[in-house]
């Protein structure tokens, strides 16, 4: 059944004329005798009883009845198509590393969803590493992290820089200072992320750079469990600022004073080939205004 014909033969049930009908669709009412001929002859019915007046038969009032839902169901998914089209629905894959996922993502997708509740934003936590090599695979649309070291075939835009700071047990002798340097932590065991985490290793390259002997370190997978291991004084920390600053009962943060320690932070996707959906170009303009420095 063509929709057009379909759409036709509902108005002219309603409003029981084909004149009318045709000026309301803005057609001639020739074009809309030959669409409902052609519905005809498709269902190999008639639809319209013709003498004396303008009537519906037995088998037009069953299509009225049963095409109604079809008719609606359509105008849905034209609107659906429509707002997918231009960017106000549809669904984005978004990554991110911590502690953006924690931090720094909770407020600004609820602004998004507030401005654009047809779009499904569905947020993974994952390293750097890992985010990367998902969108390459498409399986990610987007991700908030640190520059990889890998970036072949993906664009990064640098939106903001993460400071670190020092977490350390409370009552801790470094405690009782305003602010810790590196020198000091470093001859303290130093709780670290994954191996191929960018945090952990903009600290080894700081350590390195610094010229101290190795520090003891031990390594702990989660960053947000950080905190945890410092609090029973398995030993000291170095974690984003935004981290560092959520109270914890028994971890004191402190700023890192002489070197600077932070990581570029950004937005990561796939070359212009593979450019986002407008759904996904809407996300990336949000978080682009909201991280930005």
């Amino acid at each position: 059944m063509d929709p057009k014909s379909l759409r036709a033969f509902h108005r002219i049930a309603s409003l029981g004329s084909f004149r009318l009908a045709a000026e309301e669709l803005n057609y001639a009412q020739s074009t809309v005798t030959m669409q409902i001929q052609r519905l005809e002859e498709d269902l190999g019915v008639i639809l319209f009883e013709r003498a004396g007046g303008l009537r519906l038969t037995e088998e037009g009032r069953l299509l009225r009845e049963r095409s109604l839902p079809i008719l609606q169901d359509m105008d849905r998914l034209r609107r659906s198509l429509a707002e997918m089209r231009e960017g106000y629905a549809g669904e984005v894959r978004l990554g991110a590393t911590e502690p953006a996922v924690s931090c720094r993502l909770p407020t600004l997708l609820k602004r998004f969803a507030d401005r654009y509740p047809q779009i499904r934003v569905s947020v993974e936590s994952s390293n750097t590493p890992g985010l990367s090599e998902r969108l390459r695979k498409g399986e990610l649309d987007l991700a908030l992290c640190a520059l990889p070291e890998h970036a072949e075939g993906l664009h990064f835009e640098q939106l903001y820089r993460e400071p670190f700071a020092a977490l350390l047990p409370a009552g801790h002798p470094l405690a009782s200072q305003a602010a810790v340097r590196l020198e000091e932590l470093a001859v303290h065991r130093l709780l670290v992320t994954a191996s191929n985490c960018p945090y952990r290793r903009k600290l080894e390259l700081l350590l390195a750079e610094s010229a101290m002997p190795p520090a003891e370190t031990m390594e702990i997978g989660s960053m947000t469990a950080l905190a945890s291991y410092v609090a029973i004084g398995f030993g000291v920390a170095l974690v984003p600022r935004v981290l560092a600053d959520e109270p914890r009962a028994g971890v004191t943060a402190r700023p890192i004073e002489g070197t600077v320690v932070d990581m570029a932070c950004g937005l990561l996707s796939r070359a212009a080939e593979s450019p986002l959906t407008p759904a996904g170009a809407k996300l990336y303009a949000a978080l682009r205004e909201g991280l930005a420095e």
